[in-house]
């Protein structure tokens, strides 16, 4: 069930994610952007200073024509369940800002019911030149029905063969452009469509759907039918999704500004699969799928994943077997400061920087302060995840080879190399008795010799006991910093080693 979040909940993530990434301090100097005006406001839209036209040939015009999934239908009608479906009533009482002609727009103002729709026309999608930037000059608006900002027909740049489909992409040229303004604060509050039948054809009897085509989908609080690029320094750029919150059909290229995400979903999601390249350059990202989420990871690949700049902190749904990264084709870090955590752990596919990979033994509660200190004591990565996880994964330009201590609240965790790595193929790894979403390319696990599954450190399957657990979760250690289990056996060392490459840990 997508349930909506409430702004209590948006304010609990900001003040979390203070503590795991800096933000660009905001400025309020004034700055000349150019580009068409669009201010909004439930009393009265203007565009360049002149009351919004409902005249369809204008650059700018408004309507009540909101696509959405509307109540009352059979199933012919699409896929929605009844918590995706919503009034004519509701959906009439939204206003459509909607941009037709290519240029920059600068929207602002507060649009409490309300959509930005760009459409440049069906032609436009090999027309280099239609291409449109809005740039977030201090904006709010709420779609209940419907994504608050949704880019259908733009320039596509990007390359839809998935034969010929790479993890570099260029998407310097895409048609579809979000600029976050220097020393703003801007806010989506979204819904989304559930898929809708273009056409259907049934069985002999009429009661099953054997084979159909698509209309409308549209999955996020900011979704884009084409590439899109999002790009900023110190603006800020708050999403709240009742389902997913940035999401492309193609690619998707994160290149600045600070974005702060609470999903009921993926966090950022791109949907073609074995092609969508997601790609973080630089910026700030800030990610949590909520409480009320059944599922979601941090941010979704159904084709690559890229981070070669900026500070990532991404935390997958706390019930699910979702991950903090995922990615179906692979996940390369080149650069950037990442921290991840979810409950399920997708294959690190290369890169040119250092990760550990942290396997717990016990699933870890939330709001515990986490961190990972080098040799001189000083802290590599720092983070306080809300949501609860099995797998941390960590990577700075920082984190280089030496001894490392792994701490909760200020005490040393047991750290034990995991043999062979605990890297997750085929969708990755998921605890023991956890459940989630299956992948889009339907794949599982693969099986170990007669049908068995790799068992968690701690499973009755490796030697028929589990260690006593002492007050508090703790265990103690010897003078070797050692952490023995109920058979005395060492299960870890507070200070560790860590190697050039990639490296993955069990966690006691």
């Amino acid at each position: 069930m997508k349930k909506a979040i409430s702004a209590a909940i948006a304010l609990s993530m900001l003040l979390s994610f203070a503590s795991c990434g800096k933000s660009p301090e905001s400025s309020n100097s004034e700055q000349k952007i150019e580009g068409v005006k669009i201010n909004l406001s439930d009393s009265g839209i203007t565009v360049d200073g002149a009351p919004v036209t409902s005249n369809e040939n204008e650059a700018v015009y408004t309507a009540n024509d909101i696509v959405y999934y509307e109540e009352g239908h059979d199933f012919t009608y699409g896929e929605g369940e009844k918590n995706d479906e919503h009034s004519k009533e509701e959906a009439d009482g939204h206003t459509v800002v909607h941009i037709t002609k290519p240029g920059t727009y600068v929207l602002s103002g507060i649009l409490s019911k309300g959509q930005v729709a760009v459409d440049l026309g069906e032609d436009a999608k090999t027309d280099k030149n239609a291409v449109v930037k809005l740039v977030l000059n201090g904006v709010d608006i709420t779609s209940t029905v419907a994504p608050s900002i949704i880019f259908y027909n733009v320039y596509e740049c990007g390359n839809e063969d998935s034969e010929t489909a790479d993890k570099t992409v260029d998407t310097a040229k895409a048609g579809a452009i979000v600029q976050i303004a220097d020393g703003t604060e801007n806010t989506l509050n979204g819904s989304y469509v559930a898929k809708i039948y273009k056409s259907v054809v049934l069985n002999e009897n009429g009661t099953e759907i054997t084979d159909s085509k698509k209309l409308h989908k549209y999955d996020g609080t900011l979704y884009s039918k084409m590439t899109m690029n999002i790009e900023g320094g110190t603006g800020v750029l708050n999403v709240n999704a009742e389902n997913e919150g940035i999401d492309s059909e193609l690619h998707l290229t994160i290149n600045g500004g600070v974005i702060n995400i609470v999903s009921d979903d993926d966090g950022i999601n791109t949907n073609e699969d074995g092609v969508s390249v997601t790609t973080v350059n630089g910026g700030t990202l800030n990610i949590k799928v909520s409480e009320n989420a059944e599922e979601g990871d941090g941010i979704d690949s159904n084709g690559w994943l890229v981070i070669n700049g900026g500070n990532v902190f991404a935390q997958a749904c706390s019930k699910s077997g979702d991950a903090g990264i995922d990615s179906d084709n692979g996940i390369y870090i080149n650069g950037g400061t990442l921290t991840a955590t979810g409950n399920m752990l997708d294959e690190i596919s290369g890169g040119a920087q250092n990760y550990a990979v942290f396997t717990f033994r016990d699933k870890q509660e939330g709001s515990k302060a986490y961190e990972l200190q080098n040799s001189n004591g000083e802290a590599v990565i720092k983070c306080t995840p809300e949501n609860s996880f099995t797998y941390l994964i960590v990577s700075s330009p920082k984190l280089q080879g030496g001894d490392y201590k792994l701490l909760a609240d200020g005490k040393e965790l047991g750290v034990a190399e995991s043999a062979g790595g605990m890297k997750g193929g085929f969708g990755g790894q998921r605890p023991e008795g956890m459940t989630g979403e299956q992948k889009p390319d339907g794949a599982t696990p693969p099986q170990m010799p007669n049908g068995e599954r790799p068992t968690r450190p701690n499973s009755s399957e490796t030697d028929g006991s589990t260690p006593p657990e002492m007050p508090s979760g703790e265990r103690p250690t010897d003078e070797n910093g050692t952490s023995p289990d109920a058979n005395g056996n060492d299960t870890g060392k507070t200070v560790f080693n860590l190697n050039a490459g990639g490296n993955t840990y069990t966690v006691f």
